[in-house]
């Protein structure tokens, strides 16, 4: 449902990396290395780099993390992901 990544920061303990999905609304650049685009988070759009993802297409859901798309998502775990963070407020 989310994107996650873990460090080992110390004896047993961890660092989580949540990724946030949002979906692709333009795509600015196209060459490979610079490819960006807008990514609308819940109706706020940021700048993403959409490079490690080369097949997403505008509509497409992607995971976000620290301002780059890691891996597409289906509509329907991304719609899950929402509905969830709205019962958190």
């Amino acid at each position: 449902m989310y994107g996650c990544c873990w460090a080992i920061i110390g004896r047993g303990e961890f660092l989580v990396c949540l990724g946030v999905p949002g979906r692709i609304e333009l795509i600015e650049q196209e060459s490979a290395m610079e490819r960006t685009g807008k990514v609308s988070f819940g109706g706020i759009s940021k700048a993403v780099n959409l490079s490690l993802v080369p097949e997403a297409e505008v509509g497409d859901y992607v995971i976000v993390h620290a301002g780059v798309a890691i891996s597409k998502l289906r509509a329907k775990e991304a719609n899950k992901v929402f509905e969830y963070l709205k019962t958190l407020g």
